[in-house]
């Protein structure tokens, strides 16, 4: 038996065959991921979500044709996304990611959004609500649209990207999992419902709140070339690639790729100075998210490409070169903050110190990397000030490509390392998902627990 995997990711779109006899990821396809709608306001993140479906949809004809003992679909998506449809899945809005901050943008009657946002949430709601209420969440988007008058007059079902896309596949109604209702920053992490009191508070309470559906369940049927196959709940792309890390209780875990995120494994709900997710069977992730990472090192690759790109002069993948000249430098009095968006050091990046000798490609990225250590173990400080880790697990694309990032991460925390089993660690996550989805296994942490034993045989 195969399921096909979906994963709806910030850079590509990617899908494969996942063999549930042999425990083996194969014919993985990507595309990337839709271009942002053009002549937006500032801060304003938006894109076509048919544009999206059509793409999953796509992958998914290809893989199918060639995987005839396919039986369902297992997904994960970047979080803290946000799309308004119908019952059938039918689109009410763009699509607006996690880059989008107009929540930061000035409110008529003083401050921000955001800062109007959070004079309604007392102390104690913020803690139910996992610590999550940052400008990139769903629950900011919807409270500007709330304040502007731009809500449909209509009820609409506010859901992640994936469930959207699914919905839209099967033509079903809407449903949402823990993990990615989580990212809405909008349930209570006591009771794993939506927070009703403050959803009516913030003006939000004639939307059409999706039920939440347990990971495993069945939420549509796609129709794929006269064959039937179940769609489970989808999940979020960050507690994916966690299990995909195959992460024990006692390992940290240190998820780098576009964004970055620390994160540890509890029994149960913890909260304190971070923020707290959902996670599977009964668990849950402390985490600090926003740290800078892929985003803002794109930017000084930008900059350092401009000169190439006005010429019309295509270069070839830069980060070889970046690698080599960074593990090149021993150390580097060069100093580099890399918040150059709203994140976990703040919204103002920096490069600092700068002389001759050190403003080279170098010394720049080595700075980069450097910063970056720096901030992963400010970050398991607030997670446990001890470090009681016996060692640290890194995935993402990230992680995974560049020797002198881990290198500096060890140093900082004196740890043992290892890596991700797969390079695909998401998709690796939804191998595990869809053990326990199927029924192959009785729990998530069996699945994770078969595959450490298969991969340490490999």
């Amino acid at each position: 038996m195969s399921l096909l995997a979906l994963d709806l990711g910030t850079t590509f779109i990617k899908a494969a065959v996942l063999d549930l006899d042999t425990l083996q990821i194969g014919r993985v396809r990507r595309l990337p991921f839709p271009e942002p709608a053009l002549g937006l306001p500032p801060l304003f993140h938006e894109f076509d979500p048919l544009v999206i479906v059509d793409t999953a949809r796509r992958l998914l004809g290809e893989l199918a044709a060639s995987a005839p003992d396919a039986e369902g679909v297992v997904c994960c998506t970047q979080m803290h996304g946000l799309v308004l449809c119908d019952e059938r899945g039918a689109p009410e809005s763009r699509f607006i990611n996690w880059q989008d901050q107009r929540a930061l943008t000035p409110h008529p009657a003083g401050g921000t959004f955001l800062d109007r946002l959070r004079t309604q949430v007392s102390e104690d709601e913020r803690r139910q609500l996992g610590h999550e209420l940052q400008p990139s969440r769903p629950l900011c988007y919807l409270y500007w649209m709330a304040e502007t008058g731009q809500l449909p007059a209509t009820p609409v079902y506010p859901v992640g990207l994936a469930d959207f896309v699914l919905a839209n596949l099967c033509q079903s109604t809407p449903y949402m999992e823990a993990t990615g209702a989580g990212a809405h920053s909008a349930i209570d992490l006591e009771t794993l419902d939506w927070r009703h009191a403050l959803i009516e508070r913030l003006g939000l309470a004639g939307l059409q709140w999706p039920a939440l559906r347990p990971f495993g369940a069945v939420v549509g049927e796609l129709q794929l070339d006269g064959r039937t196959l179940a769609c489970y709940t989808p999940v979020g792309d960050h507690q994916c690639a966690v299990v995909g890390a195959l992460l024990a209780d006692d390992e940290l875990s240190l998820n780098i790729s576009t964004g970055s995120q620390v994160s540890t494994l509890t029994a149960g709900w913890q909260p304190g100075n971070y923020q707290t997710r959902p996670f599977f069977d009964g668990r849950f992730l402390n985490t600090v998210s926003g740290i800078p990472a892929g985003r803002s090192l794109n930017h000084l690759v930008n900059l350092l490409t401009e000169l190439a790109r006005s010429q019309h002069i295509a270069l070839e993948d830069p980060w070889g070169y970046i690698a080599s000249a960074a593990a090149g430098v021993m150390a580097s009095d060069l100093g580099v903050n890399l918040s150059f968006f709203d994140s976990a050091g703040g919204n103002r990046g920096s490069i600092t110190n700068i002389h001759e000798e050190n403003l080279t490609v170098g010394h720049l990225f080595h700075a980069a990397f450097a910063s970056m250590a720096a901030n992963y173990r400010t970050a398991a400080q607030r997670l446990a000030p001890g470090l009681p880790w016996r060692g640290l697990v890194f995935s993402g694309g990230l992680a995974q490509k560049i020797d002198v990032l881990r290198t500096l991460i060890e140093q900082q925390f004196r740890l043992p390392y290892r890596l991700s089993p797969s390079s695909e660690d998401t998709l690796l996550g939804l191998l595990a998902l869809g053990l326990a989805a199927t029924g192959r296994t009785t729990t998530v942490g069996d699945a994770t627990t078969m595959l450490r034993a298969q991969y340490k045989a490999a």
